[in-house]
């Protein structure tokens, strides 16, 4: 996916806006129907789905993996679901991140094995049938939430506060996967992330259907490495922007930002590009972890050595009501068993 443009995220109607909305509602349209149809497949695992409303990040991995944790303190054996996104492999396949590269599997898919037992599968019932076959007894489903191919048990949609639905239109005239009045219907439980009034539209819409509305907040965590130096960031992810500013509130100097297309696949020449400037200027590189997942899996000498010269900036994910959110995922799987 290319960059997002920036008038997704300004209210009211922008030229651009404007001129993409009938291909915005013909696509509403029909990803809106597309979410109201039958499930194709189920699974014998409670299928839990960690979705959002819109194209781009709003932290679902990093949430994924602090519900995993938290899911497995619980006495849970939590095991994670996903696509894909920018890997070759169709699966169904177990990841593991010694054998596999961020070509094959993506680089979210590298990020959750660290953590779990890790299901990369284009069909994703087939994957959960796959995933019947490990040691896991529930299953977190990473994106997927506009997908009606497998019947999701409980459905967590992500909201960023700061952003919300953007300029409320659909693809490609603003950033909605389907018109938000149609996501809210599959909805189980709204998770606002971050600060601002952005969300104040999904606040409203889970209100009328009586959702349970938590609160989550991505934490950067600093690095000892970015301290006292001249930051060169760059990263290829869905906002750039936001971890250039996690950088910026964290007190680092940033002195140069690239940004890329989300999921990008680095070239050798954006690789050579990027050291070249960095010593030019005697600057510190750093990125994201998923970044880093595509970068550190790559073949050649200029991958090698961005890696060793790069920083990344962690984030972890802290669930405000978490108590509740697993006293939920507890209830639904109760009623699941109950049922079987």
């Amino acid at each position: 996916m290319s960059k997002a443009p920036d008038f997704w995220w300004k209210k009211g109607w922008s030229g651009a806006a404007i001129t993409l909305s009938p291909v915005g509602w013909l696509y509403g349209l029909i990803s809106g129907r597309r979410m109201q149809t039958r499930a194709k497949g189920s699974s014998k695992l409670p299928v839990i789905c960690i979705g959002n409303f819109v194209v781009g990040g709003t932290g679902k991995t990093p949430f994924a993996i602090e519900l995993a944790h938290r899911l497995r303190e619980e006495g849970y054996k939590p095991g994670f679901l996903l696509r894909g996104y920018g890997g070759r492999s169709k699966g169904p396949l177990l990841v593991v991140p010694d054998m596999h590269n961020a070509r094959q599997v993506g680089d979210e898919a590298l990020l959750l094995a660290r953590h779990g037992p890790t299901i990369v599968s284009a069909d994703r019932p087939a994957g959960a049938k796959f995933a019947e076959l490990h040691e896991i007894d529930i299953l977190l489903m990473d994106d997927g939430f506009q997908n009606p191919a497998l019947e999701k048990d409980l459905s967590i949609v992500l909201v960023d506060c700061a952003v919300g639905f953007g300029n409320g239109l659909c693809f490609p005239a603003g950033p909605l996967r389907a018109p938000a009045s149609q996501q809210i219907l599959k909805t189980d439980c709204l998770v606002l992330v971050g600060e601002g009034s952005g969300a104040e539209n999904a606040v409203h819409l889970a209100g009328r259907r009586g959702l349970p509305v938590l609160h989550a907040h991505l934490r950067p965590q600093p690095n000892e490495d970015l301290e006292e130096r001249r930051l060169f960031a760059f990263a290829g992810i869905g906002r750039p922007k936001k971890f250039f500013n996690s950088l910026k509130e964290l007190g680092y100097e940033i002195a140069k930002t690239r940004e890329f297309s989300d999921h990008h696949r680095y070239a050798e020449k954006d690789v050579q590009s990027l050291l070249t400037e960095a010593e030019k200027d005697d600057l510190q590189l750093v990125t994201t972890s998923k970044d880093m997942a595509r970068l550190s899996t790559s073949d050649g000498e200029l991958f090698r050595w961005i890696t060793a010269s790069t920083a990344i900036l962690d984030v972890r994910m802290d669930i405000d009501d978490e108590d509740r959110l697993i006293a939920l995922i507890r209830e639904k799987v109760r009623k699941l068993k109950s049922t079987a």
